[in-house]
């Protein structure tokens, strides 16, 4: 099996020269801003609680927010203290953990931070599409929103959702891919060029299914701005608050999930195009790879921080008047 390029697949130790300020920072930047978007959303829990003492009417998106600032913030005390460790014992992923089953796996330790890394990466995908989904049919079908999307079916199908994600990033442990270590040897991920069929199989297939969760997160998008666009134009220009008050509320959810997506496609179509480019281009380039790795995992760092801009009222106004423009 090729070699060409990863020459810290079998390192031991950190590579010289590297420094563990700029991962305590995206990790405190993470913690923090997730930490913040979830006192933010439990604000928005407790302004929404009904007279009477009744719970509090939250809608389906803000449930979604709160999944998407929980998996990002679990993803982030996952992933950060082992990179955190590995810098302060100057020992490799491989290293740290037990070895692997051969000479040439690694250890037990890096197989679980590919595996994490493939998790963390694809479940934000899956509930950004599940905002999406949700925000096209408040709009284009409210009448089938309101009789079927209910909070049981939410709180059955996340689980299930989180389950099978588990399960198709699992496939790597199994033998249908190949987790390998990543220079400076403080990550670890799927192998993304040389190898056979098993090898690179995975990668394809996991990029596929993420470039087909961003073109279904963006069909949905555009469709629901045709379905508010349709509204704004039927509604009087003069009409009463109350009435235009929804609307605005769902334009928010949607600026909100739009600015979420672009960032995710930013963050995550280098990785897409590297899995393609290795697989089929037979590309080593260790230095892309793991670039493309850390635009995946500044993602969840972003979007709390886009969230809490996004909920002061002078951004919020800022946005209102371009959109009414």
């Amino acid at each position: 099996m090729e070699t060409e390029g990863y020459r810290c697949r079998s390192s031991r130790y950190i590579e010289s020269g590297q420094s563990a300020v700029p991962s305590s920072v995206l990790f405190a930047a993470g913690l923090l801003g997730n930490v913040l978007a979830l006192l933010l959303l439990g604000q928005h829990r407790r302004r929404s609680r009904s007279p009477g003492g009744r719970p509090p009417r939250v809608s389906a998106f803000y449930v979604l927010v709160s999944g998407l600032a929980v998996t990002d913030l679990l993803g982030k005390c996952l992933l950060s203290p082992i990179v955190l460790a590995a810098y302060a014992y100057n020992r490799s992923l491989s290293e740290l953990g037990p070895g692997g089953r051969g000479e040439d796996e690694p250890g037990v330790l890096c197989q679980l931070f590919a595996f994490l890394m493939a998790f963390f990466g694809l479940a934000p995908t899956l509930l950004l599409l599940a905002m999406a989904l949700e925000c096209w049919l408040s709009l284009g079908h409210p009448y089938f929103y309101r009789r079927h999307l209910t909070r049981r079916l939410g709180a059955t199908l996340g689980p299930a959702a989180a389950g099978l994600c588990a399960l198709f990033c699992a496939l790597p442990l199994l033998g249908f891919g190949a987790p390998m270590q990543y220079c400076p040897g403080t990550w670890c991920f799927i192998r993304m060029a040389g190898g056979g069929p098993r090898q690179l199989g995975f990668p394809v297939l996991y990029a596929s299914l993420m470039g087909l969760l961003v073109l279904a997160i963006v069909a949905c998008n555009v469709s629901s701005m045709r379905h508010l666009y349709g509204m704004a134009r039927r509604q009087p220009r003069r009409g009463p608050a109350p009435a235009a008050a929804p609307r605005m509320e769902e334009l928010d959810h949607l600026v909100l999930l739009g600015l979420m997506t672009v960032l995710f496609t930013i963050c995550s179509l280098p990785l897409i195009i590297r899995a393609y480019m290795g697989a089929f281009a037979a590309d080593f380039n260790e230095n892309a790879d793991l670039s493309a790795l850390r635009f995946l995992s500044v993602n969840s760092i972003v979007d709390p921080w886009v969230f809490i801009i996004f909920r002061t009222s002078v951004f919020r106004g800022f946005v209102r008047r371009v959109c009414r423009r």
